[in-house]
């Protein structure tokens, strides 16, 4: 079964050009999936296994952990049994197995999570936390007034390279103005514009800093570097979020994605078209942009609530 594997990830790498957090995602669900098919039910090849194989994996992922499951929340369960369905189904179209098992089992079905955007006062504080007299601390507040600026994931943040920068001054107008080009999911390429805080910090990062940083390494293209000359990694970044946030004194909960989420609340509070916002965002379906203004519905139920004199 590991050729089958192997097969389908590289059909999902190559063919569907999927991005390699997405394949390093579905090989770590997949892996899990094969490992319960042998250990648990006996199944040593692809064309062995059928529905009930399937459905009892959904339920290891669902069963809490004291009972000798995984504990997985719907959706992590949802996205391992997509994963599944999907490799079942190359494995039958390419004659691997005869059957698809997976074909009747649906995943399931999870509550839809709103994002957590924080107030612009408390992105402030995150922003303003490093401190801009070290290397490490330009490089974090470039890093994060870029992440806010331009609501690029983490993972397309640290994928930005030097030349993916660039300025210029409209006809018109007496200020620069900057861009910069993202890679997210799939490969898709967007242009974001990038604003005056972030622009700044990111040049006094890279006259100040970068220099002094890139000098441990062997020589990168990348924009954000960690302390030994090579491109940041997720984790590093997440991190220095984390510390500003700690650092801030925030009470609310941070995750990779708070700045995303902020910037794409702020922008719709403030009165974005919200297919801009799509586009900013990268988002390849509206659906998945519109959740952000259920956020702001919610955020102006509390304020009506909480302010006006009739409103209980």
């Amino acid at each position: 079964m590991a050729e089958g594997l192997r097969r389908y990830l590289q059909h999902l790498e190559i063919e569907r050009g999927l991005a390699a957090n997405t394949v390093a995602s579905y090989r770590r669900d997949l892996g899990r999936y094969l490992a319960f098919l042998t250990d648990r039910r006996g199944v040593r090849a692809p064309g062995e296994a059928v529905t009930e194989d399937v459905q009892e994996f959904l339920r290891h992922l669902s069963r809490p952990r004291a009972e000798g499951g995984r504990g997985l929340s719907a959706r992590s369960a949802a996205r391992a049994v997509v994963a599944v369905r999907g490799m079942h189904r190359f494995w039958t179209l390419e004659g691997i197995a005869a059957a698809d098992p997976a074909e009747a089992v649906a995943p399931p079905r999870p509550g839809q999570r709103l994002p957590k955007a924080l107030p612009v006062q408390t992105v402030s504080r995150i922003l303003e936390a490093p401190d801009r007299q070290t290397p490490a601390g330009l490089r974090d507040a470039a890093l994060l007034e870029f992440l806010y600026s331009t609501g690029a994931r983490i993972s397309e943040a640290i994928g930005v390279d030097r030349d993916d920068l660039s300025a210029s001054t409209p006809p018109g107008q007496q200020h620069a103005t900057g861009v910069v080009r993202l890679f997210g999911k799939g490969g898709r390429e967007r242009i974001v514009p990038v604003g005056s805080y972030a622009r700044e910090a990111v040049s006094a990062y890279l006259v100040r800093s970068r220099p002094l940083l890139a000098a441990h390494g062997r020589g990168t293209p990348a924009l954000f570097l960690n302390a030994r000359g090579g491109r940041l990694t997720r984790q590093g970044a997440w991190l220095v979020l984390k510390k500003a946030a700690e650092r801030a004194q925030i009470t609310q909960e941070v995750s990779p994605h708070t700045l995303r989420h902020s910037f794409a609340t702020h922008l719709l509070e403030g009165g974005a078209d919200i297919r801009v916002v799509q586009e900013l965002l990268g988002h390849a379906s509206l659906t998945t942009t519109q959740i952000y203004t259920k956020v702001t519905a919610d955020t102006l139920r509390e304020v009506f609530l909480s302010a006006h004199p009739r409103a209980v």
